[in-house]
């Protein structure tokens, strides 16, 4: 193997240069430099002399191009001789992808551009979203008349799904949380010798904030995001297709079903979460803030007012609505491959926890503004 070399001369018509060896990676330490006596001006025309180039690897080729451009070489200066078709094949492809031979990438949009794709991406998102409220309004209405249109059999279905499968994990979780709330309360309660109202802070929080969000979340990451895999799997397999083939409605079979279980399906898992987190917040004060269980029913009996629960119940089918409304609206927006099923999962899960998280906030600020 050759050692590779660079030689040239320059005239008054430009540069002329000869490259000869071997201009491979096993030959990298040894690459020449640009000739001392040679300017670097981008106004002289470059003729490069291949004839006695042995051989050329896309290193080598990346290496000499690197030399040429530091030195003024750019392709419309610069006229290759002599190559062969393997060696010029080699040189079109390193070209394409060299910082100083490839074509300039477009400019980044600026901020108000890309402020403008995100206001149309949004628009065309709400105008979906309006659709599916108008087509779920128009099912609805069409049931109302016509009563046999309803499905029972997959209602229950997905009311076995959404709230009795999930009674376990939604005491479980409450249950918990009504230990650990209680614990921490309590150990700052007891500094001041106010451990009574620990059982105030504890049912009110769970009851009228924590309980319902909780609840909702949970639903959202569970049940939410299995209905968009659901409806994203019968769009992969042509099963709505099928649906409609049949003479039946995708909305009614489908989607009504699956919004009335969860309206359902939300307050009674709400409720049941005010009872675990009670039990677990009664456990702490018996054992920690030694709180008898007859005094804290008694305590919990003066603190919550039926008003209370009442708003927290009364929020839960709220978000029952608007998570069947974004997992439903995310499956069937679906497209035919496995990647868009994960994608559209994930989303309805942020976007559902989202939804939960701005609603309670607003209903929190207008009971707040109403006195409630």
């Amino acid at each position: 193997m050759n050692p590779p070399l660079l030689q040239g001369i320059a005239s008054e018509h430009g540069i002329d240069l000869a490259v000869s060896g071997d201009w491979r990676l096993a030959q990298a330490g040894h690459f020449p430099d640009w000739p001392a006596h040679l300017p670097v001006s981008t106004t002289r025309q470059i003729r490069l002399d291949a004839s006695q180039l042995n051989s050329l690897d896309p290193s080598g080729a990346w290496l000499l191009l690197n030399l040429l451009s530091r030195h003024g070489g750019t392709p419309s200066n610069t006229m290759w001789q002599h190559l062969n078709q393997d060696t010029q094949a080699i040189l079109q492809l390193v070209q394409q992808h060299h910082p100083g031979t490839a074509p300039a990438r477009p400019k980044t949009r600026d901020w108000l551009a890309r402020l403008g794709a995100f206001s149309h991406r949004m628009a065309g998102h709400a105008g979906d979203s309006l659709r599916m409220i108008g087509h779920v309004g128009e099912e609805i209405l069409g049931i109302v008349r016509q009563p046999g249109r309803f499905r029972p059999i997959e209602t229950f279905a997905q009311l076995d799904d959404v709230f009795v499968k999930a009674i376990g994990l939604v005491s479980l979780m409450m249950f918990l949380l009504g230990v650990v709330f209680t614990y921490l309360l309590g150990r700052q309660a007891l500094q001041y010798g106010a451990n009574i109202y620990v059982v105030d802070g504890t049912t009110l929080a769970i009851c009228r904030e924590l309980s319902p969000v909780l609840v909702a979340i949970l639903v959202a990451g569970r049940s939410g995001s299995a209905i968009t895999a659901q409806l994203g799997t019968m769009i992969f397999d042509e099963e709505i297709d099928a649906i409609r083939v049949l003479g039946l409605s995708p909305w009614t079979v489908l989607i009504i079903p699956r919004l009335i279980a969860l309206v359902i399906a939300l307050p009674l898992l709400v409720f049941i979460g005010d009872l675990a987190g009670i039990a677990g917040s009664m456990l702490v004060a018996k054992l920690q803030l030694d709180i008898p269980v007859a005094m804290f029913m008694d305590r919990v009996n003066s603190a919550i007012t039926p008003r209370t629960v009442i708003i927290g119940l009364a929020k839960a089918p709220l978000f029952g609505i608007f998570i069947g409304l974004i997992a439903c609206h995310t499956g069937l927006k679906v497209e035919r491959n496995a990647r868009s099923i994960g994608l559209s999962t994930t989303a309805t899960v942020v976007e559902s926890i989202v939804a939960i998280i701005l609603i309670n906030a607003f209903v929190a600020v207008s009971l707040a503004w109403l006195n409630l």
